[in-house]
């Protein structure tokens, strides 16, 4: 990233920083957007609080489907579990079947309000780019480096998690950024099943039709979205530089 670049992404931390430590601060930027008296600031549940609800839910989601997603790969991967690879590529596609409120909603029934149904569809969500990224840095490795590590007498564990993981980090963390950035987007529904997200701002500025609450929430997501985007980006060039990439300072 350019001097120029990572100054206007730590002026963007920055500013969400202040903006959930004092929002009050910021009415001057939101006021615009009120009409008839209404407020500016959301103040039901302060900013910092939703936020970190918020970022708790796609973390637990994409954790999970970061393990789950990468299990898979490397099951089908393997010359007993290539077999496995319809079904597992099924199970993985399922999220994508439903749209994230029919998963909301058949969630609830099941486990009632709040945050358990959101992190089901946010775990299902997550699934398919982890498990597809994953699947193709594993299968995908250079043939001559595998029939390295085997003439050095390597066993297939040790080949697994000192060769084939390492060269196919890049690749997995590629699909956890996906998956993340595509949570911190989809996490905003929960709040339709009484689950604390950011979604409650916009959610409270729709039905109050306050466009100050909607802004605040899609704009706290959106600062979100590009940071932690940056972040696993970064995490990604020094993987690929690791590994041995080309283009990995790209």
């Amino acid at each position: 990233m350019s001097r120029g670049g990572a100054l206007i992404r730590l002026s963007l931390l920055a500013f969400l920083l202040a903006l959930l430590a004092a929002p009050e601060r910021f009415g001057w930027l939101f006021n615009w957007l009120t009409k008839n008296g209404q407020p500016a600031i959301y103040t039901q549940t302060p900013l910092w609080q939703l936020t970190l609800n918020h970022l708790g839910l796609v973390l637990i989601a994409v954790t999970c489907a970061g393990i789950a997603g990468v299990g898979f790969a490397i099951l089908t991967t393997r010359p007993s579990g290539r077999e496995f690879l319809p079904l597992s590529r099924s199970i993985a596609n399922l999220g994508q079947t439903f749209p994230p409120v029919a998963v909301l909603a058949l969630a609830v029934p099941i486990f009632g309000f709040g945050s358990k149904p959101t992190l089901i569809a946010l775990f299902l969500y997550a699934l398919l780019p982890v498990f597809e990224t994953a699947l193709t840095g594993l299968s995908t490795l250079p043939a001559q480096v595998l029939d390295a590590g085997r003439g050095t007498g390597m066993t297939r564990g040790q080949r697994l998690w000192q060769i084939e993981l390492p060269l196919s980090l890049p690749a997995i963390l590629s699909g956890l950024r996906l998956a993340t950035i595509i949570s911190l987007a989809t996490a905003t529904i929960g709040s339709t099943v009484a689950a604390q997200t950011l979604g409650e701002v916009i959610m409270a500025g729709l039905m109050a039709n306050n466009t100050a609450f909607v802004l605040q929430g899609g704009l706290i997501v959106g600062l979100l979205a590009i940071l932690i985007n940056d972040a696993f980006r970064i995490a990604e060039r020094r993987a690929a530089r690791k590994a041995g990439w080309r283009g990995a300072e790209l």
